[in-house]
C-alpha cells in the first residue's frame, strides 16, 4: 500500500515539481494551491503526511498543523519556510510538526526527510503496541532488550541462577553487570538469605583483607573490637565482587583458598571458619589481558570464570535502545510525576544515533535528567545533555534509519510477523493481507527470520 502525501503550496512550479519527485518516488500524492484547499482535503481524507508551506493565503501552515494534530494526531507534518521565518518553523515543531525544511531545497533533501519520518512512525506505531506489555516483552528481572545477545544472557542467568557454580559476569561500564548480579541473585534458592555486594576498586589495600575476611580485636591500631568480613557476613546467601581485576595481586591467593575450602580465618585469627557462600563477579577489564601482564592469578581466573556471562556494549545492539528509552521515560516519568509525557522526533533521533560509550547507565541518566527538564509534558532537544546537540540532523537521520531498518524494524518486522500469522490461524493469505504484503513476500520473509 503506497503512502499517502498532501502537498499544500501556492507557487505552481515549485508544486508541480514536489509532486512529480514525490509520484516518481513510489508516493501517492495529492496537492492543493492554498491554505482553505488544504483545510478541506485535512477534513475530508486521512493522510500519512502533510507538506505545507509556513506561509499561505487563507489559512497558514501553523493553523494546517493544528487541524492535522486535532483529527489524525498521527499523521506527520512537514513544514517548508524561508530561511527568515526558521524560528517560526522551530516553533512549528514544538507543537507537534515533525520537522522543517528551509527553502531552496533539493529533491534528495525532501525524500531523506520524508523517509526519516515513515521510519520514525514505524517504529513509534510499533513502541506503542508494546507499551502495556512491555516488561513481558523485552524485559528479564529490570534488564531490557530484545536483541539477540540480550536473549542470550537472559537465557544464561535463567540457567545458572538455580545453582551454586561461580559466575564471572564480564562487560565495559556501564552495561549492568550489577543487574545480571541481582537477577541471578533474585532467581536463586538463596534470595531470602544475605547478598553482601563489595566493589574491589572502592576499597583502599590496606583494608581489603580485613573487609573481605574479617578481624580479631587488637589485631591492628583501631581494631577495637571482632568485626566478621564480607564472606561471614554472607554466609548462607551470596557474594558479589564488582570489579574483581581490581583485587590486589597478594589477596587472590587467599580468596581462591576460600572459593576451595569453604573457610575464612580472620585477620590476627588462628581458627579457621566453615562459611556456605556463593560467588558471583564482575569484571570491566579483559581478565586473560591482565594475567598475561602478571596482574592476575590464572589459577583463580578458571575458578571463578566457571560461567561467564558476556554483556554486550550498547553501541553493538542498538535495536534495544528504543525499548530502553521507553523504559527510562515511562519509569523517570513517574519518580518525578511527569506522566505521559511525549519526546520531539529531533530529541528521539538524537537518543538512537548517540553511541553511547557509558553504555546503559549513560542513556539512563541522559533520560532521567531530560525527564526533570522537561515542561509541558514535552522532552525536547534542549533537555538533553550537551554531548546530544553535536549530531547534526543528516547524521541523526542517517543513524535513525540504519537502526530502524537494519536492526529495530528487523526484529519488529519478525514479532508482525508471528502476530498476524496468529490472529489469522496460520492462514498465510489471510495474514499477507492484515501486513499489507503479498504471499510471495511473505514467504521470503518467514525464510529470511526463520519463522517456522
Amino acid at each position: 500500500m503506497k503512502n499517502t502525501i498532501l502537498i499544500i503550496e501556492d507557487e505552481p512550479s515549485m508544486r508541480l515539481g514536489m509532486s512529480h519527485s514525490l509520484s516518481s518516488s513510489g508516493y501517492s500524492v495529492k496537492t492543493c494551491e492554498d491554505g482553505a484547499q488544504g483545510m478541506h482535503a485535512i477534513e475530508k481524507d486521512d493522510y500519512d503526511l502533510v507538506i505545507t508551506d509556513l506561509k499561505l493565503p487563507h489559512y497558514d501552515g501553523l493553523a494546517l498543523l493544528r487541524r492535522v494534530k486535532e483529527s489524525t494526531p498521527e499523521t506527520g507534518v512537514i513544514i517548508m519556510t524561508a530561511y527568515a521565518d526558521v524560528k517560526t518553523a522551530v516553533q512549528a515543531i514544538k507543537d507537534g510538526a515533525f520537522d522543517y525544511i528551509a527553502k531552496p531545497f533539493s529533491n534528495e533533501e525532501l525524500l531523506i526527510t520524508i523517509d526519516r519520518f515513515l521510519n520514525f512512525r514505524n517504529l513509534e506505531r510499533e513502541l506503542h503496541r508494546l507499551r502495556s506489555s512491555l516488561s513481558e516483552k523485552a524485559g528479564f528481572e529490570n534488564l531490557i532488550g530484545v536483541s539477540s545477545s540480550m536473549r542470550d544472557v537472559f537465557d544464561r542467568i535463567a540457567s545458572v541462577a538455580g545453582t551454586d557454580v561461580p559466575v564471572l559476569i564480564q562487560g565495559e561500564s556501564g552495561t549492568g553487570k550489577e543487574l545480571v548480579a541481582n537477577a541471578i541473585h533474585n532467581l536463586s534458592r538463596r534470595k531470602n538469605n544475605p547478598y553482601i555486594k563489595i566493589n574491589c576498586a572502592a576499597i583502599p589495600e590496606s583494608l581489603f583483607e580485613s573487609e573481605l575476611f574479617g578481624h580479631e580485636r587488637g589485631t591492628f591500631t583501631g581494631a577495637t573490637e571482632t568485626r566478621k568480613g564480607k564472606f561471614e557476613l554472607a554466609n548462607g546467601g551470596i557474594i558479589f565482587l564488582d570489579e574483581i581485576g581490581e583485587m590486589p595481586l597478594g589477596l587472590q591467593a587467599k580468596l581462591l583458598r576460600v572459593i576451595e575450602e569453604h573457610t575464612v580465618t580472620r585477620l590476627g585469627g588462628g581458627e579457621p571458619i566453615r562459611i556456605d557462600t556463593r560467588g558471583i563477579y564482575a569484571t570491566s577489564k579483559n581478565l586473560k589481558e591482565v594475567i598475561r601482564t602478571g596482574g592476575f592469578r590464572e589459577d583463580l581466573f578458571y575458578r571463578i570464570n566457571v560461567v561467564p556471562i558476556a554483556i554486550p556494549p550498547l553501541r553493538e545492539r542498538k535495536e534495544d535502545i528504543p525499548y530502553l528509552i521507553e523504559y527510562f521515560i515511562k519509569h523517570f516519568g513517574e519518580t518525578f510525576a511527569k506522566p505521559d509525557l511525549r519526546i520531539t522526533p529531533p530529541a528521539y533521533e538524537a537518543l538512537l544515533s548517540y553511541h553511547y560509550p557509558g553504555n546503559v547507565r549513560e542513556l539512563k541518566h541522559a533520560v532521567e535528567r531530560a525527564v526533570l527538564l522537561s515542561k509541558n509534558g514535552l522532552i525536547d532537544m534542549r533537555d538533553l545533555p550537551e554531548e546530544f546537540s553535536g549530531i547534526t540532523k543528516m547524521e541523526a537521520g542517517l543513524a535513525v534509519r540504519d537502526i530502524t531498518l537494519q536492526s529495530s524494524l528487523d526484529t519488529l518486522e519478525k514479532q508482525m510477523i508471528i502476530s498476524a500469522l496468529k490472529e489469522s490461524n496460520g492462514k498465510k493469505i489471510e495474514a499477507s493481507k492484515r501486513l499489507g504484503i503479498s504471499r510471495k513476500v511473505l514467504w521470503k520473509k518467514l525464510k529470511e527470520h526463520g519463522i517456522e
